[in-house]
């Protein structure tokens, strides 16, 4: 591990203020990943900027017809809350399936969002769900948010403060689960909204992406019949030893099916 300077943040201005003047600052939430990087020497930030002293950024809300979600409330909270239970089941169910039980104690909704790891659950329910990502500049939507691998929308000097997910008439998270790691291969969560359906795929891309091709023939006719004959286009997914992009793609649809069948 290199040397940093290590920081405290008593509140977001502090966290917000220590990383604008750090050289190469780096924001550690959970650690889940971002621990295990330094150990590994893969990175050598100047400074490491610690949110875990701020409790402003914990916490579940319901605010009208959304669920808000402090950047760093851990996997598990977002799990066993009531309000996330009753409004979007299928958001608890995601947050559910993390890791292990040790991952979803430590690690928070802010930090797999901002680290945007292709295979993390997230991002699929950020934009499955159609969610707001809300920090200290500005709101951002789910739909412009993820930009790549590892890569997001988010400023050097950004923080997420918290993540608004409106509440669906239904929706439902489908995983095909890691056995190792409990990473997501492939994750799907379709929605049912008043806007129409949205279909976010996590897992198969480098980042979270809609599939639109299954989301216009379910707003036509929520069934699985519908999308029986529509196949992910492979072009561009993931393909590693385990899994060919192929695979992948064809693992869209038939998590995309199962979820629409739990669905209706």
């Amino acid at each position: 591990m290199h040397n940093f300077q290590y920081h405290l943040a008593s509140d977001l201005a502090s966290a917000s203020s220590d990383l604008a003047a750090a050289g190469d600052g780096k924001l550690i939430a959970g650690g889940m990943t971002l621990i295990p990087t330094l150990k590994q020497r893969l990175a050598a930030p100047s400074d490491v900027i610690d949110l875990g002293a701020i409790d402003s950024l914990r916490g579940i809300s319901k605010d009208g017809d959304s669920i808000v979600i402090g950047a760093m409330t851990c996997h598990y909270d977002v799990a066993s809350s009531d309000i996330v239970r009753q409004a979007i089941p299928a958001l608890a169910d995601l947050a559910g399936g993390i890791g292990d039980p040790a991952v979803r104690h430590r690690g928070t909704i802010g930090g797999s969002i901002a680290n945007a790891d292709p295979a993390a659950d997230y991002p699929g329910g950020v934009v499955g769900l159609g969610a707001t990502i809300v920090t200290n500049k500005r709101e951002i939507s789910g739909d412009d948010f993820f930009l790549g691998l590892f890569e997001t929308a988010l400023e050097d000097d950004e923080i997420i403060t918290a993540v608004k997910f409106p509440i669906p008439k239904k929706a439902h998270y489908q995983k095909f689960r890691h056995t190792a790691s409990g990473y997501a291969v492939v994750g799907v969560m379709v929605a049912q909204t008043d806007a129409g359906v949205r279909v976010g795929v996590t897992g198969a891309g480098p980042s979270a992406f809609r599939a639109s091709e299954f989301e216009a023939a379910l707003t036509k006719d929520f069934s699985a019949a519908s999308v029986e004959g529509i196949s992910q286009n492979p072009d561009g997914l993931l393909t590693d030893i385990h899994f060919s992009n192929e695979y992948r793609a064809h693992i869209v649809g038939v998590f995309v099916r199962r979820a629409v069948a739990a669905m209706v």
